[in-house]
């Protein structure tokens, strides 16, 4: 996955050590990355729209139509932000050991504050905010970086367009004769003057 600054400079911390705002590190081949600052924004943004969802799947939920991109072009239906919190929840559960997931479960899910985490998992308060920093980090590549469709960007997740080759998808132009320049005259309709 490759990653670029256009990409990153929007989602830096503007006073970040490490990157000083730009969303690019280097490694030690001259390879570029993300910061972890960005890593942790991309998991922050998903999951706002995981809590939204969430939220929203207690209401009346609506089913929307969709395409679905290969040769066929069908539709189906769909409830997108059902999809996107099981989405969140089972790629979460994928990536993590079992004790980061008990961390994000408690933590993340069912919305234990720092204080009540660490008594549960009798953890000092630096050891507990380093292990959410990892998994935010962790997750927050995961979501980016995830084949063959990512939960970030959420555009694309929500409003996925046709992920098919520009050639394949139009067809052939139609190719017209010009007419000679000595054929027949073209037709002049008269005009009215105007006075």
């Amino acid at each position: 996955m490759e990653w670029n600054r256009s990409e990153t400079l929007a989602l830096a911390m503007q006073g970040c050590a490490r990157c000083h705002g730009l969303g690019l590190t280097w490694g030690r081949r001259g390879q570029s990355g993300p910061c972890s600052c960005v890593l942790r924004a991309i998991f922050r943004v998903c999951y706002a729209r995981f809590r939204f969802s969430a939220a929203k799947a207690m209401q009346i939920s609506r089913a929307s139509m969709q395409f679905l991109p290969g040769p066929q072009r069908r539709l189906t239906w769909g409830r997108k932000d059902e999809e996107y919190a099981a989405d969140f929840y089972l790629v979460s559960r994928r990536h993590l050991n079992e004790e980061e997931f008990t961390i994000f479960k408690y933590h993340f899910l069912y919305g234990a504050d720092w204080k009540l985490c660490c008594r549960r998992f009798g953890m000092d308060r630096g050891n507990f905010f380093h292990a959410v920093y990892r998994i935010q980090q962790t997750l927050g590549r995961v979501f980016r970086e995830l084949k063959p469709y990512g939960l970030y960007p959420l555009e694309d997740y929500f409003h996925a367009s046709l992920r098919q080759n520009s050639e394949q998808s139009r067809p052939a132009p139609c190719v017209l004769p010009i007419r000679s320049v000595n054929g027949p005259p073209a037709l002049r309709p008269p005009l009215r003057q105007t006075a």
